[in-house]
Parts: structure tokens; C-alpha cells; sequence
């Protein structure tokens, strides 16, 4: 499994482009101030955690960090964004021969996943009872949702805005936050927990997705 990727993250665009020095360096310290800040709302609470706080514990200014993030809780959404931002990669290299869960299954079982880090689940966990973290974690979905749009478009032939595409995207996108949430829950008291319980839960909201509703 690999580490949280050091390109730009929590944006979301169509395109693929390699990253600039400049540009992952900038990711980088992102995913520093995520991680302290994870720490941090672990420790003594989101409520209790100031900015200041924050920058001090990553060693930058505040000024810096308000220039990357516009409030403490939306300092975690680079960690947020790691696994969407997997699962939008996988989705550009979608066979068109091949079904959606075919290819997720395959994907996952015999492919590298974002490493499920601790701070991650802590943050996932967090986001069910702190209503402001949980706000950019809808967030991070919603950012990704006019993406997924996009590449199902690209892949039926419609518009954009047809609104079986963008119902089959939002279908999608609940799939992988309820997979994330239920990951994270599971387990809550097993740190060690393997890749293959990550795509077992993520295969399972992906099935129930394609089946439709049984109403």
C-alpha cells in the first residue's frame, strides 16, 4: 500500500498533468498541516485546537497556514481526499468492455490502495460527532462530484448534465463515502487492519450501488 501521494490534492480536476516542484512541494506541506492537525483534534479536541496551534505544531506562521486552508477544520482535507482521489485516478483507466464493479474488484484486489493511516480513520471516525469536520468531509464529495460526472459522460455519451449521469455520479460518490465511513467504523480498534478489509467494504457499497433500488 501507498502513502498519501504528495501531488495536489482536495481539487479535483479533469485533468492529469504532472505536478510542478513547486506544486508538490505545497502538497506536501498540506498534508503536514492535515496530519498535525489530526493530531491535534485526537488529543484535545477540534474545539479545543486553535490554527495557531496547528501552525506551530507543523513550525510555519499562521499567516501560512491561512493561506492554504481558510479554517482550522478545513485543514484536513487533504487527508480526506486521498482515497477519492484514488478512486477518480482508477476511474480514467476504466476499460469500456468492463463493468463498473468488475473493474473497482479488480482494481483493488490486485492493485495498490492509499495506505488507511490511523490519522485517517481517526479523522473518518471524527467526522460522524463534530458537525464542522463533518461539513469538509461532504465537502471533499462534493468537490469530486462534478468529476465523476464528467468521466461518465465521457463513457455514456451524454451530456454532462443529463440527469441519469449525474444520479449514476452521486450514486457513486455515496458508495465510496458509506465504504470509507464503514471502514472506519469496523475498525475503530484494529490499526492493523489489511488492505483486503479496505476492499471488502469498498466491493460491498459498489454492489449495493449496481443493484439499484429494490423498492
Amino acid at each position: 500500500m501507498r502513502e498519501a501521494p504528495s501531488a495536489e490534492q482536495g481539487q479535483f480536476t479533469g485533468a492529469v498533468a504532472r505536478p510542478s516542484l513547486a506544486q508538490r512541494r505545497k502538497a506536501d506541506l498540506r498534508f503536514e498541516i492535515a496530519r498535525e492537525a489530526v493530531r491535534l483534534f485526537a488529543s484535545q479536541g477540534v474545539t479545543g485546537t486553535t490554527g495557531e496551534q496547528i501552525a506551530q505544531a507543523v513550525g510555519v506562521s499562521a499567516r501560512t497556514l491561512w493561506r492554504h486552508f481558510p479554517t482550522k477544520e478545513s485543514c484536513v482535507l487533504p487527508l480526506l481526499a486521498v482515497g477519492l482521489d484514488f478512486a477518480v485516478d482508477r476511474l480514467r483507466h476504466w476499460p469500456p468492455e468492463t463493468s463498473l464493479l468488475d473493474f473497482f474488484t479488480d482494481s483493488c484486489w490486485n492493485g495498490e490502495l492509499p495506505s488507511a493511516t490511523p490519522a485517517i480513520l481517526d479523522l473518518i471516525r471524527m467526522t460522524s460527532t463534530d458537525p464542522a469536520l463533518r461539513a469538509v468531509w461532504l465537502q471533499a464529495h462534493d468537490d469530486a462530484l462534478p468529476v465523476l460526472g464528467r468521466l461518465l459522460a465521457q463513457r455514456s455519451g451524454n451530456d454532462v448534465d443529463d440527469l441519469r449521469v449525474r444520479v449514476h455520479a452521486a450514486t457513486i460518490n455515496g458508495a465510496l463515502r458509506a465504504a470509507a465511513e464503514d471502514f472506519a467504523r469496523r475498525y475503530a480498534d484494529d490499526p492493523g487492519a489489511s488492505a483486503d478489509e479496505i476492499v471488502t467494504c469498498l466491493v460491498a457499497a459498489l454492489r449495493a450501488a449496481s443493484e439499484g433500488l429494490p423498492y
